[in-house]
């Protein structure tokens, strides 16, 4: 068995952005910053920033264009892929991106800068809600 996962949280380095393929499939890129903080032997901070392209495809791509800023702190699941393309003098280059499945805003709701200022609020998630008449059981319903 194989596994290709990998989760971020993190703040994006700028706005998404966003196009479309040929074919008519919605395509958004972005950037996002994570850190590393540790103490030194010296006992001396330090802190070190990774940066990751995120590519998010169809209905996952118009979500992050429309409601993703520079800033926003983000939960991103994907998996790793690796492109590569020759540039105009024939160098032979490569890519690595995660390939979002999921994102999560983890912003409050409107805040979208570094300052968080969050106090016990839900962060914003896209999952499809579930219908209520599924949530409710009643015990007299149950066949068995």
């Amino acid at each position: 068995m194989d596994l290709n996962k990998a989760m971020l949280i993190g703040r994006l380095t700028q706005d998404p952005e966003s196009r479309s393929t040929p074919g008519g499939e919605n395509v958004a890129s972005f950037s996002v910053a994570t850190n590393f903080r540790w103490t030194d032997r010296n006992g001396q901070r330090q802190e070190k920033s990774e940066f990751h392209n995120i590519v998010a495809w169809r209905k996952l791509a118009e979500i992050c264009s429309q409601y993703l800023k520079k800033g926003s702190r983000v939960y991103i699941e994907g998996r790793l892929q690796t492109r590569s393309w020759e540039d105009q003098n024939g160098v032979k280059k490569y890519r690595t991106e995660i390939i979002a499945d999921n994102m999560i805003m983890l912003d409050s709701r409107g805040e979208a800068s570094g300052a968080s200022n969050r106090s016990n609020q839900e962060p914003a998630s896209y999952e499809a809600p579930a219908n209520e008449a599924e949530q409710e059981i009643n015990v007299e319903d149950i066949p068995f």
